[in-house]
């Protein structure tokens, strides 16, 4: 019996399981981020390292990476690997930051009593940064 690590699936399987359209694994081969092999009849076949890259790159993709910065991750010897992994944790970093202020906006919001809630002095403070630069206009 075959183990895992010597199964393959065909581009369909990798497809549907990922909910991806198969174009979109088609792609990725085209500009290198996947190499899978195939069969006698040609047709791609996805070890489970390929699958491994494709869950690597669906979840990048997730979190905002580029196709090119994902490429560059995933090239172990690429000389802008650092930067461009530090790029994204940047980021990252002040996309959490916008989620945190907009999850605590909008929790004020949804306790709030005010009837318009964009005159509550309480709501504006998580607008201030945004609205200062009028301030100085």
């Amino acid at each position: 019996m075959k183990s895992s690590r010597d199964r393959t699936w065909s581009v369909g399987e990798v497809a549907e399981r990922f909910d991806l359209p198969t174009n979109v694994l088609r792609h990725w081969e085209s500009v290198g981020l996947l190499e899978p092999v195939r069969d006698s009849a040609g047709r791609r076949r996805y070890g489970l390292d390929d699958v491994s890259r494709v869950a690597a790159i669906q979840r990048s993709k997730a979190a905002g990476m580029s196709l090119d910065q994902v490429s560059v991750m995933l090239h172990a010897d690429a000389p802008e690997r650092h930067a461009v992994l530090q790029a994204h944790l940047d980021d990252l970093d002040r996309r959490m930051e916008e989620m945190r202020i907009s999850r605590a906006m909008t929790e004020h919001a949804f306790s709030c009593r005010a009837h318009d809630i964009s005159t509550c002095p309480g709501f504006q403070k998580y607008l201030s940064d945004l609205v200062a630069a009028f301030d100085q206009a």
